[in-house]
């Protein structure tokens, strides 16, 4: 009988899935933060008046509890902190590309720190690309 495969905990699994995914996350994040604020602004302003508001915010401000309070207040952190991780994501994207496509190995010795740096913010498979280049280059770790 082969020995059973090591079952990989559920909190790396999850690390895991958060790096893999990174860019669709903070994306969504951005996007609910931008879905929040709106709604808010819909129920303040005197859009509210209008169509798609006037279904949503009878929904949402009820006799118990009115919604739109809390969406005032947690939109725009969810925004920023949405339109943060899109920014750091692209600008480390777009930084890690620059610095992977040198073909002299003086340079790339001179980026390691800065790439190693980036990889933090990037996925699983731009680790795999890092140290593929890596061995391109016959660099030892």
């Amino acid at each position: 009988m082969p020995p059973e495969p090591e079952k990989v905990p559920f909190g790396r699994r999850f690390r895991h899935g958060l790096r893999s995914y990174r860019a669709a996350i903070s994306i969504f994040v951005f996007a609910v933060g931008i879905l929040l604020t709106i709604l808010a602004v819909g129920f303040f302003t005197p859009l509210s008046s209008a169509y798609p508001f006037t279904a949503i915010n009878s929904a949402t401000d009820q006799p118990s509890a009115n919604y739109n309070l809390v969406f005032i207040i947690v939109g725009p952190i969810v925004s920023i902190v949405g339109a943060y991780l899109v920014g750091a994501y692209f600008y480390a994207r777009r930084k890690f590309e620059h610095l992977m496509v040198t073909k002299s190995k003086a340079e790339f010795l001179r980026n390691i720190p800065e790439l190693e740096d980036l990889l933090w913010d990037l996925t699983p498979a731009d680790e795999s690309r890092y140290q593929q280049k890596r061995a391109e280059l016959r660099l030892r770790n």
